[in-house]
């Protein structure tokens, strides 16, 4: 039989709802796997006790026209989950109990999933490695010596290890899209306003977007139709009519126009990059699209632009972080050294760098010559797309630099770090949806994505596409279990 645990979670909803597994089956399958996995450090808090008594409980009372019946399902911990501890990966919220449930996870689990756990990430989602986690770095499933990426890196790393049968990450920056490239699964990040915000932690406002994160495109499809609604408790969320997405998914692209643009073939790009990208061209063309050279003049202003109005909206964000009401406090001899000192030790080196750069972007004298002219950018960057779309029906680019780097690698290293978010970034600044598929391997066998923008709430032709190029590409992800083997010997000791 095989095992549970290497489901997809299409297959593991269509067992439940033929009878061919309980929900407890499923629940006790994953935990188990967790419980062995705890060298990836993939998880900040369980909650495989209270998991399995709901699963029993869905089995006594079974409610099969739900879109996830009694399916355990772990997300990332900058989703607020009630009652249930939500660090955002920080030091400063290490004791954040939320008395209220995130529109994104209460969506899930209304139709009738359950609440594995909470995944690690980089503190605040500020990173690309999962190294700034105050609860330490996630190792990637792939080699015990790479990272999974950041900053959904402990949602990627679950998902490639069959720790969850699917999961929800965050993308600021390319937050979902890296990580999905980086551990050889599929990741996507919705248009701006189509997943609620409600009840997520904040790092910046007018970027963040929630999205899911799964083994395929199929199962991709089946969770966005899932988690992406209006919500009335979020001022950017935006009421359309959403499509039945996995109902609808089809791999019928004949006819549609993919763009390549010019601008992404960035100087020093590693030649294995260049070649997946060729690849990738031809899976388009095999599929019936034709392929139209695009450009998009503004991209190489992305990234600054990216690290002037995230660390902006970030030191807004986080200046709630004061130690009063609720989360971490330090001790002080007043009001302002209690202040002081709860964010010197509450905020780990990377939010401190990116607090010190929004207040400086923001200050008096600075606002119109750093914040106000990136924002202006920003619209160029989006006028880009516009243009771009009124020839093209998606984008193809890669959606890495490199493969999954080593641990430490890069830690002293920001700049380099920043670049790993090269081909990601412009998709959030204009608020387009982007998904990352993987798509090959380097030399050393480590996987490698490409990615696919489409236009703004065109999610279902994006997943159409996705779909079409997984079935040409063929993809099979290369673990080795190394951490279970680690178990092992650590028991013979």
């Amino acid at each position: 039989m095989t095992d549970i645990t290497s489901l997809s979670l299409t297959s593991l909803v269509d067992k439940v709802k033929k009878k061919e597994l309980s929900s407890e089956e499923i629940t006790k399958s994953f935990i188990e796997r967790s419980e062995k996995s705890k060298k990836l450090n993939t998880y900040i808090t369980d909650n495989f006790e209270n998991a399995l008594n709901k699963a029993k409980q869905f089995d006594e009372k079974p409610n099969l026209d739900l879109k996830l019946p009694g399916i355990p399902i772990a997300v990332k911990d900058l989703f607020c989950t009630k009652d249930v501890k939500t660090t955002a990966g920080s030091k400063i919220l290490n004791n954040f109990i939320p008395p209220y449930e995130s529109t994104v996870t209460q969506n899930m689990w209304n139709e009738g999933a359950i609440l594995l756990g909470k995944l690690n990430c980089d503190e605040f989602a500020m990173g690309s490695s999962n190294e700034t986690s105050f609860f330490g770095n996630v190792q990637n499933p792939i080699d015990e010596n790479l990272v999974p990426g950041g900053s959904s890196g402990g949602s990627a790393s679950a998902l490639a290890a069959h720790l969850t049968p699917i999961t929800i990450g965050t993308d600021t920056g390319g937050s979902i899209r890296q990580p999905a490239s980086f551990t050889g699964t599929v990741g996507l990040k919705p248009t701006y306003g189509s997943c609620s915000r409600y009840g997520i932690v904040a790092f910046a406002s007018s970027l963040d977007q929630a999205g899911p994160m799964s083994q395929n495109v199929k199962d991709c499809a089946l969770l966005h139709e899932i988690i992406s609604s209006y919500d009335s408790k979020d001022s950017t969320s935006i009421d359309f009519k959403r499509n039945e997405y996995s109902k609808e998914l089809n791999n019928n692209i004949k006819g549609k126009k993919i763009g390549i643009p010019k601008e992404y073939r960035v100087d020093g790009m590693p030649e294995e990059i260049e070649e997946l990208w060729k690849k990738g061209i031809e899976y388009v063309k095999d599929c019936g699209a034709e392929i139209i050279d695009i450009s998009l003049p503004h991209t190489n202003y992305a990234l600054p632009t990216y690290y002037i109005v995230a660390p902006a909206e970030a030191s807004s964000n986080l200046a709630r972080y004061d130690g009063v009401k609720y989360g971490f406090r330090a001790d002080g001899i007043n009001l302002i050294d209690m202040y002081e000192k709860t964010r010197s030790e509450g905020f780990g080196s990377e939010v401190q760098r990116r607090i010190m750069i929004g207040t400086y972007v923001l200050s008096s004298g600075y606002y119109d010559a750093y914040y106000l002219k990136a924002q202006k950018v920003r619209k160029l960057i989006k006028s880009d797309f516009d243009e771009a779309y009124k020839n093209v029906d998606a984008i193809l680019t890669p959606s890495t630099p490199s493969s999954a780097f080593k641990i430490g690698e890069k830690t002293n290293d920001p700049i380099s770090m920043y670049l790993n978010d090269i081909f990601t970034v412009p998709v959030n600044l204009a608020g387009l949806p982007g998904i990352s598929i993987p798509a090959g391997h380097d030399k050393k066998g480590y996987p490698l994505g490409l990615q696919l923008i489409g236009k703004a709430f065109d999610e279902q032709n994006l997943l159409n596409i996705a779909y079409a190029m997984e079935e040409k590409i063929g993809f099979e992800n290369k673990i080795s279990d190394w951490w279970m083997k680690w178990v092992k010997i650590v028991q013979n000791i």
